[in-house]
């Protein structure tokens, strides 16, 4: 990899009036920041439909994109809402997603720019759910879903699907690749690649599922046999049980793993490299009982492998693939990695504190990794830092070059110190380069509310020091 560095900013920590960053102008002018800034790489989180939590990692599709991403000023340009319509969406804090409010009224001020398009846009419509099937079958299932009081489609009493709504997500779903493919499109020009996220799992209530039995652990009931989860460990003596179903990967083998190809093409039309979640398990994973409480009494079951691996290798091509390769990691896994050619991932916060030389310290970090000083699930930066003990802090600071007293710059210089590791490619979250502290996490594992919702307002970001991370990126080359 060329050395590059990147920001991590999930599209809906973008800033913007309507409750939810989007694929607005807004977007294009993050684009530019980067570029005035000298980074290479855009990293965003899922673009899938986020669950009950506002989570994006356990969604009804695999494919289909957010509606909250479908950018409303852009609809109103092209006279599909009315000013007014426009004007009541208007949000009431810049400051965080207002996800209960666009729960209520996003969908149906959508179905309301629906109804408004012209024979010409119906066609380009129907042109795009025939060469994207899977994105079609999740509108299928959002119609059924509207069709059944939005019930778990193993309790469905009927398999007609709200015609209504059938058309009215295969509208969201057009606006929200189209609107983004712009994005894309505009990023690229001006040398910004993006690194998009997939998660290894997929929720039991999806159109995945739904609509590929046979692909997963199913009884014959339709029920999860055993469900996702990991093993126990320090900080988890129970384990995690996550309860997705599991792949049958035995089935999914036949026909070359040909719903993950699928899904990983969709995810190469929408980015210039992908992040797999959980990469782990594709040597070997945790599986446990359905009926288990916790996750103790799992085991594990080798995964797809190499032949997993070589089938995303045929379609690639030049495009950047992350292998998540983080926590209970074995020697076997570290070969996969290093068979597949991905990069894997070093985590600065992960380093320290710890007496070890572990792979997270940054004098150990390969040419063939992506570096973070911390990803969507861990502190900020100066949270870590500010939590840390004054002994590891110190430490930290002495490991990072910093031997002054006061902190002055103390904060950068850990940065600099990741900036000029070996890594291929580094990326920092848009709070480290704000500054910011814990109370701006976007997400804390294990917590059910308050996650996903930290956004920035456009004057936040002209605070960034732009020629400071401009000449970072020059001095060490990235």
């Amino acid at each position: 990899m060329k050395r590059s560095s990147g920001v991590l900013m999930h599209i809906s920590s973008l800033w913007g009036e309507y409750s939810c960053g989007s694929f607005g102008d807004e977007a294009k002018k993050f684009v530019d920041f980067l570029v005035s800034a000298g980074f290479s790489w855009w990293q965003v989180l899922p673009f899938c439909m986020i669950d009950e939590c506002n989570s994006p990692y356990k969604s009804y599709s695999a494919f289909g994109g957010n509606p909250y991403f479908v950018d409303l000023p852009t609809l109103a340009n092209e006279g599909l809402i009315t000013s007014d319509e426009l004007e009541s969406a208007r949000q009431q804090t810049p400051y965080s997603c207002e996800y209960v409010r666009l729960y209520h009224t996003r969908v149906a001020l959508l179905s309301k720019a629906a109804s408004r398009a012209d024979i010409s846009l119906r066609q380009k419509i129907a042109k795009f759910t025939e060469v994207h099937p899977y994105i079609n079958q999740f509108c299928n299932f959002m119609a059924l879903k509207s069709a059944n009081d939005e019930k778990c489609w193993n309790e469905w009493e009927t398999d007609i699907p709200d015609k209504e709504m059938l058309y009215v997500w295969q509208f969201i779903q057009y606006e929200f690749f189209t609107q983004w493919s712009a994005i894309k499109t505009y990023a690229n020009s001006k040398g910004i690649k993006i690194i998009g996220d997939i998660p290894f799992y997929v929720s039991y209530d999806s159109a995945d599922v739904w609509g590929n039995k046979e692909l997963f652990e199913l009884d014959d009931g339709g029920n999860p046999k055993s469900v996702a989860g990991v093993p126990p460990d320090y900080f988890c003596p129970d384990g995690q049980l996550w309860g997705n179903p599991l792949y049958n990967w035995q089935e999914m083998k036949k026909d070359g793993f040909s719903w993950w190809i699928a899904r990983m093409e969709n995810m190469f039309e929408l980015f210039d490299g992908v992040r797999i979640d959980h990469f782990r398990a594709v040597e070997s994973y945790w599986s446990v009982p359905a009926d288990a409480e916790n996750a103790k009494g799992g085991k594990w079951i080798q995964g797809p492998g190499k032949d997993f691996v070589d089938k995303i290798n045929e379609i690639k091509g030049d495009r950047l693939v992350i292998a998540e390769d983080l926590g209970m990691i074995t020697e076997e896994v570290n070969d996969l990695v290093k068979y597949s050619g991905f990069p894997g991932m070093r985590v600065l916060q992960f380093g320290f504190p710890d007496s070890s030389d572990t792979p997270h310290k940054p004098h150990n970090y390969i040419q063939n990794c992506v570096a973070y000083t911390g990803t969507h699930d861990n502190n900020t930066l100066l949270g870590y830092v500010w939590e840390l003990g004054e002994k590891d802090r110190t430490e930290l600071l002495e490991y990072c070059g910093y031997l002054s007293p006061d902190w002055n710059n103390g904060y950068d210089s850990i940065v600099r110190t990741v900036f000029a590791s070996n890594a291929g490619i580094v990326i920092l979250p848009i709070q480290d380069l704000l500054g910011y502290g814990s109370d701006t996490r976007i997400n804390i594992p294990g917590k059910a509310d308050g996650n996903w919702q930290f956004r920035i307002t456009a004057s936040q970001l002209g605070e960034i020091n732009t020629e400071k991370y401009k000449r970072f990126n020059f001095i060490y080359k990235r």
